[in-house]
């Protein structure tokens, strides 16, 4: 039998492989049918899963926020996460999931968890075009690319909470920044996310700081791209380094992920003096740790715009000093 620390080593060195732990639970059914499908989140972003405990409802509530409830002496709202996907649980909601997103704590009211699978990235694709409203973020093939493989929708949780509780509007604008952030003339950052709050988030700040750059919406689909302005640029008489100035990446994405991503541009002699900074909602000291590991330059919590201008002049900064003393 396993220990805890061996399961834990085990779950830490899948940041290694392209793989990842998803929890499976369910929500109930749909209007009109029988059939209740199954959902995912990554085990990451989950702290604990405990018994539906006892609930206080709080006055002037936003819709689908139960209430909160007090856990190991936090107080945490509780979100009904059937009633936000529009399902209607047969036994009722069972189960809450105590999640931590980009810094916060909240929980996610389920009716059961079903099982913990461990998945490579590639059987995971992205769900963008399924006219999921942003809420499904992409689609993993529990069984692997094989004919009627169970499904399960990985559900984009940062757009649910901003939806459910919207942030503070903030103007985003390159004095509220810091001033505006230089990149070598020609040059772009490579930015990767799935999530379309997140992409629009990014280049809203992007944009602000007065910063080109060209947004992609995979791991796999930034390293294809990188690739591409190499082979381009070498056509041209130039170096990728005269295209790129840096690469912008989160961690959770279909077919390749942000530390695949990461570990293939420093392992790789056209980009491995590229800056890589992860953008991710995974935050914590082991996450973090995880990051420096597979050698990113920096690490940026979602969503903080101001953390991310001052990373991104921080990691260019040092990059033209390590230039200058080459």
């Amino acid at each position: 039998m396993k220990s805890v620390q061996q399961e834990v080593d085990e779950r830490t060195n899948l940041t290694g492989t392209n793989k990842f732990e998803l929890l499976l639970f369910r929500l109930g059914v749909s209007p009109g049918s029988d059939f209740s499908e199954l959902y995912g989140i990554n085990v990451f972003k989950v702290r604990e899963i405990v018994a539906m405990p006892q609930i206080t409802a709080m006055a002037g509530s936003p819709q689908h926020v139960m209430g909160v409830v007090n856990l190991r002496g936090q107080v945490i709202p509780v979100i009904d996460l059937s009633s936000v996907i529009g399902r209607v649980p047969k036994t009722g909601l069972n189960i809450i999931l105590v999640t931590e997103y980009a810094r916060t704590t909240q929980a996610f009211a389920v009716e059961s968890v079903e099982d913990i699978v461990r998945l490579d990235w590639s059987q995971v694709l992205s769900a963008e075009m399924s006219h999921t409203d942003g809420m499904v973020t992409s689609i993993a093939r529990l069984d692997g690319e094989v004919d009627n493989s169970r499904l399960a929708q990985v559900l984009d949780v940062e757009t649910i909470l901003r939806k459910l509780m919207p942030p503070e509007e903030v103007n985003l604008n390159a004095e509220s920044l810091g001033g505006m952030v230089k990149l070598r003339p020609g040059t772009v950052i490579l930015a990767a996310d799935d999530s379309v709050v997140a992409r629009s988030l990014i280049e809203q700040g992007l944009a602000a700081l007065g910063v080109p750059f060209i947004m992609s919406k995979t791991g796999k689909e930034a390293w294809d791209k990188l690739q591409e302005i190499a082979v381009q640029a070498e056509a041209e008489g130039e170096t990728v380094h005269d295209r790129v100035a840096l690469v912008l990446t989160d961690l959770e994405m279909p077919e390749m992920d942000g530390f695949t991503l990461t570990r293939n541009i420093k392992q790789d002699k056209r980009f491995n003096d590229i800056p890589v900074v992860i953008h991710s909602s995974l935050t914590g000291a082991a996450n973090e740790d995880h990051v420096h590991r597979v050698g990113a330059d920096g690490y940026v919590p979602k969503f903080a715009p101001d953390e991310l201008a001052a990373t991104l002049r921080t990691v260019l900064a040092r990059k033209q000093v390590n230039h200058v003393e080459e």
